[in-house]
This record gives C-alpha cells, sequence and structure tokens, in this order.
C-alpha cells in the first residue's frame, strides 16, 4: 500500500522509525521528510512565511496534498498541528481510511471521527494497517 503519515515536524524522528517498520513491511510511504526540508523545523517565523511562498514551499505542498488525498491510508501522528489535522481532513474527503496513533495530549474535537481508529501503541497501529491491507479490519474507537 502507498501510505502517508501526517504529522509535526517535532515528531520527525517518530516517523522516521514508522516508516522503517512500513517498509520493511514491504509498504511505500509517501514521504514528506524526504521530500521537504528537515531544517524547516528550526525556521523563525519570518523565514517560514518566505519558504511558504517560495517555489520550494509549494512543490513540498503539492507533494503533501497530493500524497494525502491520493494514498490507500494515511496515519495521524499525534499530538500534531493544523497542518497535519488538513491533511487528515482532505484524506477523510476522499475516502481514506485514516489510523491515528494516541498520544495523552491530543487536544481534538469532534474531528477525531475521522479516525478510523486509534491505537495507543505502534504494535496495535500495525496490527490495523495489516488488517487493512488483508480486508479484514475492525474499526475500534477509544476515548481520548
Amino acid at each position: 500500500m502507498q501510505i502517508y503519515i501526517a504529522a509535526s515536524w517535532k515528531h520527525q524522528h517518530a516517523v522516521e522509525m514508522l516508516t522503517e517498520r512500513l517498509e520493511e513491511r514491504g509498504h511505500e510511504v509517501l514521504s514528506w521528510l524526504r521530500e521537504g526540508r528537515p531544517e524547516e523545523a528550526f525556521l523563525s517565523r519570518r523565514e517560514l512565511e518566505h519558504f511558504i511562498y517560495s517555489p520550494e514551499g509549494r512543490r513540498v505542498f503539492d507533494f503533501c496534498a497530493g500524497s494525502a488525498t491520493g494514498c490507500d491510508l494515511v496515519i495521524y501522528l499525534g499530538p500534531s498541528g493544523c497542518d497535519a489535522w488538513a491533511e487528515v481532513g482532505a484524506a477523510y474527503g476522499r475516502g481514506t481510511p485514516i489510523l491515528g496513533l494516541l498520544a495523552k495530549s491530543e487536544e481534538v474535537g469532534l474531528m477525531r471521527l475521522m479516525i478510523r481508529s486509534w491505537h495507543s501503541s505502534v504494535a496495535s497501529l500495525l496490527e490495523a494497517v495489516r488488517e487493512i491491507e488483508k480486508g479484514a479490519f475492525a474499526e475500534r474507537q477509544v476515548m481520548l
């Protein structure tokens, strides 16, 4: 499957580790880390504004938006910010299944229902990915 991970830059290392685990299982991860620039996480607000409106920023935006709406599965890694939630919303609107990796400090309201199932561990999340791949997925909701 093609999988997109919607997450904040603050989760860079977790995204890298999850990407590795998914690729070991034969999935293709459409990685904004590979497409973007890790140094974006350290830009000042002014530098970030400049990047966003630059041709490079547009290229990364197009990659992320296209990946979130064109993949087979989205994984949301929480807690993340407005960009990751926009990607989740875009994927949800296209009917793409979305799994969430729950974080203790997650502060999402009603829109949490866009996530097909929340998981409190990577092992549980990977099992759900396997179930989706086999067509044997059972939705699981947890209280946030």
